[in-house]
């Protein structure tokens, strides 16, 4: 009725709908009830969560973000909240297989789909993908802690050439100096190369191998590919290498290894469980890291308490990752 006022008198409308003149001016005037006022705060916070996420969070991962800041909501109100605001989380494209079998020996299957570890630098996953850039492919490697969901290793060229997951390899191992680490990929031609088993050699990792033309059998590192074309590949259109290599860096770095909320730690950040100490869902039958205390004694909040192991963990890792930045970016990127 108010944008049509200019045209028709309020009183004619009122009376062609049903209603009478007072009753549309008191409403005209009456504040915004409580639980609006309530739902345009949060909706204020909700934008801010989906917003810090790059707007790839949806729902559930808002939820957790403002559960983490002290905001109790239900997840159902952040949805229709989300809904209402037009504000959508990524949604993930089609599976693109870009393995290329070799003819080198094969590693025996030493995990058997079972993507859990009782603490980090047991279990590493490792694949291929590729990047659609407007100069050409740009292919990754990473390599993936199987109990904190951390990128320990990554790498990328313009080809795929051997040296490409020997770089990620060797960055993982600076890193983190992990003593006889399962290291898991597929039968590709790079993994099956005599170059990768000798350094898998030297370095007392135990090579493993999942089955030919079987996603499942690396299905965690899978899984990491669809976050990054969902999150990231499918919303950005790069127009060189040189910016791909930028973009995915800060993605990795910037925010999936340290911000972002991962469903199978509980929708925790990574900084939180930086050394992997928190479980994998409890859905599985096999072990699992322990979950940190969010409590105190006295019921207040509390951090997590790390173990001597998990804090002698972060050490490796730091001092690693400030050895493998001294190398030079010629020395480890393909």
């Amino acid at each position: 009725m108010s944008e049509n006022q200019a045209s028709y008198p309020i009183a004619t409308m009122c009376r062609l709908l049903g209603v009478s003149s007072s009753g549309y001016y008191a409403w005209s005037k009456r504040e915004p009830s409580r639980r609006a006022q309530a739902d345009a705060a949060l909706l204020s916070h909700v934008r801010a969560a989906h917003s810090a996420s790059y707007g790839t969070y949806g729902a559930p991962r808002v939820h957790a973000e403002l559960v983490a800041q002290g905001i109790r909501v239900g997840r159902k109100r952040i949805a229709r909240l989300m809904a209402a605001a037009a504000l959508v989380g990524a949604s993930r494209r089609k599976f693109v297989c870009t393995t290329i079998r070799g003819n080198g020996r094969q590693a025996p299957d030493l995990v058997d789909r079972k993507f859990v570890a009782g603490k980090p630098d047991l279990l590493w996953v490792a694949d291929i993908t590729y990047v659609p850039t407007a100069t050409g492919f740009l292919y990754l490697a990473v390599v993936l802690d199987a109990c904190s969901r951390r990128i320990v290793g990554w790498s990328m060229a313009s080809t795929l050439a051997t040296r490409l997951v020997l770089d990620a390899l060797d960055m993982a191992l600076a890193t983190r100096r992990p003593n006889s680490v399962i290291h898991h990929s597929d039968q590709g031609s790079q993994y099956t190369s005599i170059e990768f088993g000798q350094r898998c050699r030297e370095a007392g990792v135990r090579p493993s191998m999942g089955s030919v033309g079987d996603a499942y059998d690396n299905a965690m590192c899978e899984s990491f590919f669809a976050t990054l074309e969902c999150e990231l590949l499918d919303r950005r259109r790069f127009k060189s290498q040189a910016e791909a290599r930028r973009g995915i860096f800060e993605f990795i770095e910037g925010f999936y290894n340290c911000r972002r909320r991962h469903s199978a730690l509980g929708y925790l950040h990574r900084s939180i469980t930086r050394s992997g100490m928190r479980s994998i869902p409890t859905r599985t039958s096999l072990p699992a890291c322990s979950p940190p205390s969010r409590t105190s004694p006295s019921g207040g909040p509390k951090g997590p308490s790390l173990t001597a192991a998990a804090r002698a963990g972060w050490s490796h890792l730091r001092a690693g990752t400030e050895e493998w930045l001294r190398r030079g970016p010629n020395k480890r990127m393909g």
